[in-house]
This record gives C-alpha cells, structure tokens and sequence, in this order.
C-alpha cells in the first residue's frame, strides 16, 4: 500500500527531519522510566476534588512532541468545568506521544532506512497490533493539519505492514531492526510450540496472539490514517495488493512477496474453515500449545482448541485480553472485521484502485454481519410464549460473546475492545439498537459472569485478571454505547474516582480495594479514555462545558 518510490522529497532533507526525533528517542538515558514514575503523583495537584497529579513527563523527555495534540489539551482544559477530569485529559490524551515512540524515522527509500516507527504499549516493550490501531485513534483530526504526525501514524503502519507480510497469525512485535533496539525476551513464548513457526527475534508473541482483532486494528489505523489525510500515495496502483514496500527492500526480502492485505485475506479464508472436512479429515491452518512446564501451558486437541463448523464468521484462537477463546467465532471481532472490510472497499473505491480487492472486502463484510445475526444472537421464539425465569429472559435475543457454529454459545462479555459493549464504537450498529440494548443489559448485571460491582467501582472484567478485577475500559465503552446522560455521568465518575489517586487509567481495579489495581502505564486505556471525553465534547458538550458549544479537534 504505501508507495515509497513515489515520493518526491529529497534524501536529504528528509534525513535531517528524521535524525533530530531519533536523537531525542536516544536521550532517554537521563529520562525517568515511566514504568517507575507512572507509580507515584507528580506535579501540583488539580484544583478538584480529587487533586490528581500531573503525570506528564518532562518536555525533554517526551518520545514525540506535537505542537496541534498541545492546542488540543490547552482547548480542552480551558473549557472543562470539572478540573480533575481536565487533569484526567491532561495526562491521558497525550500519553501514547510522551511515552511510547521508541523508534521514529522519516526516511524512504532514497537512505538506507525506511520510513518506520515502533511504538510500545506502555509497561510491555513490544508492538501490539491492536494497541497501536487504538493508541493513536484520538488524533485522527489532527492529521490532516499536523504534517508531523500523520508521517508517524503512516511508519507505524508502514512496519505493521511488514510484520504482517511475514507472521499474519502474530499479534506482537519486536523493534525493527533499523532501529537498533534489542529484541525482549519473552518468557510467556518459552517453551510454546506454534505453527506455522515464528522467529522471536521479529516476533515478541505467537502463542495467544492468533487474534482476529489485531489484524481489524491495522486496517482501522490505516483507514483512520487515509480519511484524515486523503494521502494516495500510501495505495500501490501497479496491481491488486494493498501494501507495496519499498523495491530495495523488497529485493533484500524476497519473502514479502504477498502484501499484508493480502496475508489479512489468506487468514480470513482460512479461519472461517470447519474443523473438519467432507471426510472427517482434521484440518488446522494455525495451532499452538505450551509444553509441559511452560507458563502458557497446554491447549486442547493437539493445541487446535474447540472444534468448529463453517458459519460465514472467522475463527480466532484468542480474544482481545490474549486469553484462549472457548469458542472460534468471537462474535464482537468478527463485527469489527465486517466494519473494516466495508471501510477498507469504501478507500479502494474512492482512490479507484484494486476493484477485484474492494469487491472481496465488501463481500466478506456482508456475508460476516449476515452470519453474525444468524449465529450469534440467541433467540428462542418458545421464551415470547411463555414467562420463564429471569435469567432466560435475560439472555433471550441478545449476542453472545462466542459460538462454535453447532449450537454452543457462550454468554458473556470482556471489557477489552472488540466487545460486545462496544459493538456502537466499533461501528457495527446504533447504540440505540434493540438487541444492542437488551445485550447491554444482560452484560452491565450479574447474568454476565464477568461483571462485578463493589461499593466505588464496577464494570466487565474477564480471566486476563481475577473476575473481581473490573477494567476501566468497560465503563468508557458504556458511555460510547449510551445517550442517557445519567448513565453517561455516573460511568464517567466512576472512571474518574478511581486512578488510585494517580490521574491514569489502569487496566483494571479489585473491587474491594480501590489501591489494587493492575498497569499503572497501560497507553491503549488511556488514549481511550481521552477519546471518549472528545467524543463527549462533540455530542454530548453540555456534560463537560459550561456551554452547549461543541469542541472537535482541527476545527
């Protein structure tokens, strides 16, 4: 997709606007590590209530600075009227910018490096595909003014590409090597067995990170990248794959031939095949399992998981939270998958490219939701008939969360994103959507046996950390999923109480004691939060302002 012989910038001049971010990424030896410092408060407290700390780090020490995501911030917490949601947005808003741009460079073809970024999740030294389509979701209005920024977001893309030419059932990266990091030793991938193989030393994980989603954020943050610049140098107009890299490249890695479109279809196709053939022949594109000592451990059925049958859906052994599905077909991926293919078709046909590309985006997309509603909501017509208990009213004509395409649902909820709490996010339906509403229902209560409520906090957990360990993230969700302004207020407050005092958003927090929390530096539940407040500021401005005037970045 992206077009680097195209470009019509000099050598030189790109070098030099490339080598100065790449010293500044070099003078971290006498930066705190944010790992550390995100553990206590800094800076004069807010003037709320809650007097949270300014968790910024210091100017010199921020891994990119942006001078539009500073107008941003000052816009913001000049018009908020509750100062400690002002300082929330404050520390969060900018997060993935001051911290977790490890490596930056501008560069095309022309020099030896390639226009590459790698950014970390926060606390983790790795790449997450998801993440990183997430983490950098908050400023899509600013890249069509802000030349600085879309050059980052389109490296982060460009090395996402490249990750996902060679390993398309990966999720997790090591740095490039261009960039002169070293690789981390991952000690959940000791002793896994994946196939196909992978290489640690490009891959930081394998083993759960076959996830559906991971390859929906690339074409999320690559979607996001072209509608806010129109940039069509990014598409490759010389055939029908989505991303080109650069021909020096290219000849030095021959095994990129396919383009990571290409590779997002190969899995597609092969993951919505059933376990089994005509014949009862065992088939298996993608398996893992942990050998006996390992920290991952096994998987059932020669590490294949649950068998499945054909749906119209894509399998995906893992969830957004890295746990081990129970059943194939997550249905809240595979709702962000649908969305994506439409987006990605909607590109192509604007740019007027790869015609046959967009056409099969736009029939996978058509024939996920249609398989989505015929496998995923369970409705049994005998319930309108006659009153049975509350729970199996409560579970009637709502989504599951998975299905294995031979009758088995499993009726839950995770607070990670795809979920189904934030299928009106995604783009997959209107929040005010029946079934929607009636699932949203089934999930905020304890039929969702993932949700749990203490006396300051509650929401949608899951199994990455104990089931009374709500995240965060599942009351931002909410509020997305909502128009009700007292619901919106009451999540929102619930967010905002409780950071343990220190303004960022954790993972998530132990109902029982509001100092127990996982991930002091989780950048993706930041930048998410941030955009839920712009969100909130355009649609619903009266909750946040003193006035009625809506706020958008850009405008």
């Amino acid at each position: 997709m992206w077009d680097f012989v195209n470009d019509t910038r000099s050598g030189l001049d790109t070098l030099a606007l490339a080598m100065p971010l790449i010293a500044a990424l070099n003078h971290g030896a006498s930066c705190p590590d944010y790992s550390t410092y995100s553990l206590t408060p800094h800076g004069n407290p807010s003037l709320g209530l809650l007097g949270l700390p300014y968790m910024r780090p210091d100017p010199a020490c921020r891994t990119f600075n942006s001078t539009s995501v500073e107008k941003v911030i000052l816009d913001m917490t000049a018009r908020l009227k509750d100062p400690d949601i002002a300082r929330l947005f404050e520390n969060t808003f900018p997060n993935t910018l001051d911290t977790t741009v490890k490596y930056f460079n501008k560069a095309g073809c022309y020099v030896q490096d390639d226009n590459l970024a790698f950014i970390i999740t926060g606390d983790i030294s790795a790449q997450w595909l998801r993440d990183t389509g997430n983490q950098f979701a908050q400023y899509r209005h600013l890249l069509s003014i802000d030349p600085e920024l879309a050059a980052l977001v389109k490296a982060v893309i460009n090395n996402e590409a490249r990750y996902i030419s060679q390993y398309p059932y990966c999720g997790a990266f090591q740095p490039p090597p261009e960039s002169g990091l070293p690789p981390t030793h991952n000690s959940w991938a000791d002793g896994v067995v994946v196939n196909p193989p992978a290489d640690n030393q490009t891959v930081f994980e394998c083993k759960a990170s076959y996830e559906l989603d991971s390859l929906c954020g690339f074409i999320k943050l690559s979607v996001s990248y072209y509608q806010a610049t129109k940039d069509p140098s990014m598409m490759n107009t010389n055939c029908e794959s989505f991303y080109s890299f650069c021909q020096e490249w290219i000849d030095a890695h021959p095994h990129t031939g396919l383009s990571a479109i290409d590779q997002i279809f190969r899995v597609m196709n092969e993951q919505s095949q059933p376990s089994y053939g005509a014949s009862f022949d065992f088939i298996s594109y993608y398996n893992w399992t942990g050998l006996p000592g390992s920290l991952s451990g096994p998987v059932n059925n020669g590490g294949n998981g649950e068998p499945k049958s054909f749906t119209g859906m894509v399998g995906t052994s893992h969830r957004p939270s890295d746990d081990l599905s129970v059943y194939a077909f997550l249905t809240p991926a595979n709702a962000m998958l649908s969305v994506e293919m439409n987006n990605l078709a909607t590109i192509l046909d604007e740019v007027d490219i790869a015609p046959s590309v967009s056409a099969k985006a736009e029939q996978w997309s058509q024939s996920i939701k249609d398989a989505i509603y015929e496998h995923a909501v369970r409705f049994d017509v005998r319930i309108q008939l006659i009153l049975l208990d509350a729970l199996t009213q409560a579970i009637n004509n709502v989504f599951a969360y998975e299905t294995n395409g031979l009758g088995s649902v499993y009726m839950m909820d995770d607070a990670n994103v795809p979920s189904l709490l934030s299928l009106p996010y995604l783009g997959f339906l209107d929040r005010n959507d029946s079934t929607y509403l009636k699932t949203k229902k089934m999930l905020m209560s304890r039929w969702n046996p993932y949700y749990a409520s203490g006396q300051n906090f509650s929401g949608i957990g899951g199994p990455h950390i104990e089931a009374w360990h709500p995240w965060p993230m599942s009351q931002i969700s909410n509020i997305f999923g909502s128009d009700d302004d007292d619901e919106i207020q009451r999540s929102l407050y619930m967010i905002v109480n409780n950071t343990a005092g220190l303004g960022l958003i954790h993972e998530s927090i132990n109902i029982y004691n509001g100092s127990d929390y996982t991930r002091s530096w989780f950048a993706w539940a930041n930048s998410y939060f941030s955009e839920m407040i712009l969100d909130l500021a355009q649609r619903k401005p009266h909750l946040l302002f003193e006035t009625t005037e809506p706020y958008i970045p850009g405008q």
